[in-house]
């Protein structure tokens, strides 16, 4: 709180820096998850034939899309905290954990504008006639967002703080991230998981928040209570994991750098 108007500034920094002499500007945080949809609709929807359980198909990947852009995102920017902040951090001193939150503020706000397409698509779904509706969960959204980015930063900060001295392993999990996508509920429901590997809505963390926000909204999915209680389980892990090496690291980063 009492470096609340440091943060600000740091989100402030963000954005201007992204979208600087750009023409679009923030209309970005809605190109990128609605091409995806579409993508997805048609290579898995139309080509593949993938069940999405009555969700219409555009509904259906968009909400896997900007949730899993906002995991990314929040990943990302912890994963990159100690490298991208090397030179403020080396010559001013203030709390290092403003940069990490500052981070999930921002994400936060690039989801909320997010959110603003994904209700029109709702509504005019709903118009049409499409057998969708929220449930109770609606109200365990900002929970559930809450997860996502805390289970994202303690990930990234773990992997922040290895890779101020092993650069090489950045290419590793650029590479492992990238793949890890088509190994979570994303652009298909857990329900497609065959039997012989349902472990994987166990071992993933990020499956389970993803489906429940798709019950949230659309009243279709489900999730065992076994998945959830793993998914907090390895939030909490993470997150303490990140916190403790992340604050062991801050000490003696500027001199390994």
């Amino acid at each position: 709180i009492e470096y609340k108007d440091l943060i600000y500034l740091f989100i402030r920094r963000d954005f201007v820096l992204k979208y600087k002499q750009t023409v679009l500007g923030p209309i970005w945080y809605f190109i990128s998850p609605l091409a995806s949809a579409f993508i997805y609709s048609f290579v898995f929807g139309k080509l593949a034939g993938l069940k999405t359980e009555g969700v219409p198909h555009i509904l259906f990947y968009y909400t896997g899309t900007m949730l899993w852009g906002f995991f990314s995102s929040c990943f990302g920017d912890a994963n990159n905290i100690f490298l991208g902040n090397s030179g403020l951090f080396g010559k001013v001193y203030f709390p290092r954990l403003v940069v990490p939150i500052s981070n999930i503020a921002g994400s936060a706000m690039k989801l909320l504008m997010q959110l603003v397409c994904l209700i029109g698509f709702y509504i005019y779904y709903v118009y049409i006639g499409e057998s969708i509706r929220p449930t109770w969960v609606c109200f365990l959204f900002p929970l559930i967002l809450l997860q996502i980015a805390l289970l994202a930063n303690g990930m990234g900060m773990i992997i922040s703080s290895i890779t101020t001295k092993y650069r090489d392993l950045r290419i590793l999990v650029d590479f492992v991230f990238g793949l890890s996508m088509y190994a979570t509920a994303v652009v298909y429901p857990i329900s497609q998981i065959p039997q012989n590997y349902s472990w994987l809505s166990y071992i993933n963390p990020v499956n389970a928040p993803l489906e429940l926000c798709r019950i949230a909204f659309f009243g279709s999915g489900s999730v065992a209570i076994g998945s959830i209680i793993s998914s907090i389980g390895q939030t909490v892990f993470f997150l303490v994991l990140g916190l403790v090496m992340f604050h062991q690291n801050e000490r003696n980063f500027i001199d390994v750098i």
